[in-house]
C-alpha cells in the first residue's frame, strides 16, 4: 500500500535480523511519546531486546492473526517479519489511529482509512488475546471509558469517593451545589478536561445543562497524591498546589516522592490489580481529618511529568516487568 517506509526501530542486538523470532518486548506507539521513548531506553539499558512499532507507519503494516486453542500471528513491513507468538511482553501507547498524519484529509470510506481500522483493530485483538504480559490489555483499558463506572469499582475496594450528581437538570446540579457549597465539575468521560470549581459566574451557563449531561462533584480539600503502581511496586508524590488542577497550574507547584502509609499503598495494589492494570496511576487526596479519596485511575499514564519533577524511577521499573514477561512464557 504506497511506498514502503522504514517501519520497525530497532535495538543493535537484533538489527540484522530479517525475522525476529526470539523472544522480546514490542512497543506500539509514536516514537516522540516521553513514556515510550524512556521506557525503551530502559529496557536498552538492562540489555532487553526491543522493537518499537511506530504507529505513524500504520499504512505500510500487514498483520495476519490466526486464533485457534493459542494466539499466532506475524507482522510485516518492508520483507521484514515479526513473530507475535515470540513476543514476551507488550507497552502500549497508541494514539487515535484516526488522527495519524498518514490519514489526513483521507475519506473515510478509503481503502486506507480501512486498511488502518483493520490494523487498529487486529493489534488491540492480540493485545487483548495474547499469553504475553500486556501494558495494559484495551479491554483493562475500558473501564475508564466511563468515569461513573470506574468511581463505583474504587469505592467497592475500600477507598472514600467523593459525592457525585450526573444530570441534565439545571435545579438538581442547583440543588447539589447548595448542599456541598463547593463543588467542581469535569469531564464524564476518558476525555481529559481541566478540573474546575463552580463559581457565580457559571450561573449564565446552567441551562446548558439541559442538552450537555455534566458531572459535579463534592470538592474534596486536603493534600494531592499521585500513586504509580508498577506490579508490586508503588511509587508516591504529594502535589502542593493552590489551584484545583494542579495538571494546569500556571504557577509552581510542589511536588515530592513520599511514603504512602501502608494500608493506602496495599489498596492502590489491590485497585490496580482488581482492574488487571500492571501499571496505573491513581489519583488520590487525603484531607486533614486524615480521611484518604480516590478520583480515578489512569489505565496509561503519563507519567514522566511525575518522574521528572521527582526523580522516581518508574520507567525503569516498568522496563523490568516487561523484561520478565508473562509468568507462563
Amino acid at each position: 500500500m504506497g511506498s514502503r517506509q522504514q517501519f520497525w526501530k530497532r535495538s543493535s542486538c537484533d538489527q540484522n535480523d530479517k525475522t525476529m523470532g526470539a523472544e522480546h518486548v514490542l512497543l506500539w506507539g509514536l516514537p516522540d511519546d516521553r513514556p515510550v521513548t524512556v521506557v525503551r531506553e530502559a529496557l536498552e539499558a538492562i540489555g532487553c531486546a526491543v522493537t518499537l512499532l511506530d504507529q505513524r507507519d500504520v499504512l505500510d503494516t500487514e498483520v495476519e492473526l490466526a486464533v485457534t486453542s493459542e494466539v499466532e500471528g506475524v507482522l510485516r513491513v518492508n520483507h521484514q517479519t515479526i513473530d507475535l507468538s515470540r513476543v514476551s511482553a507488550v507497552y502500549l501507547r497508541p494514539d487515535d489511529w484516526r488522527d495519524l498524519p498518514a490519514l489526513a484529509g483521507v475519506s473515510g470510506t478509503s481503502e486506507a482509512w480501512r486498511h488502518s481500522a483493520n490494523v487498529h483493530d487486529a493489534l488491540s485483538s492480540w493485545a487483548d488475546l495474547t499469553p504475553a504480559l500486556v501494558i495494559s490489555r484495551p479491554t483493562a483499558m475500558a473501564a475508564n471509558g466511563s468515569k461513573p463506572y470506574q468511581a463505583s469499582w474504587i469505592q467497592s475496594l475500600g477507598f472514600k469517593v467523593p459525592d457525585t450528581l450526573i444530570t441534565t437538570d439545571r435545579a438538581s446540579a442547583l440543588e447539589f451545589w447548595r448542599r456541598h457549597e463547593r463543588v467542581i465539575y469535569k469531564s464524564v468521560s476518558a476525555v481529559r478536561s481541566v478540573v474546575s470549581r463552580l463559581t457565580e459566574e457559571h450561573l449564565a451557563r446552567f441551562d446548558d445543562i439541559a442538552s450537555c449531561p455534566t458531572q459535579f462533584q463534592q470538592y474534596v480539600p486536603g493534600a494531592d497524591y499521585r500513586v504509580h503502581v508498577v506490579g508490586e511496586a508503588v511509587f508516591a508524590c504529594r502535589i502542593t498546589s493552590e489551584v484545583d488542577d494542579y495538571r494546569y497550574a500556571e504557577g509552581k507547584i510542589d511536588m515530592q516522592a513520599c511514603q504512602l502509609p501502608d494500608d493506602i499503598a496495599a489498596l492502590s495494589r489491590k485497585l490496580a490489580d482488581s482492574m488487571s492494570l500492571p501499571v496505573a496511576g491513581i489519583d488520590l487526596r487525603c484531607t486533614p481529618e486524615g480521611d484518604w479519596y480516590c478520583f480515578e485511575v489512569n489505565p496509561s499514564p503519563g507519567f514522566t511529568y511525575f518522574e521528572d519533577l521527582t526523580g522516581l524511577p518508574i520507567a525503569q521499573a516498568i522496563a523490568r516487568l516487561l523484561s520478565r514477561g508473562a509468568p507462563s512464557l
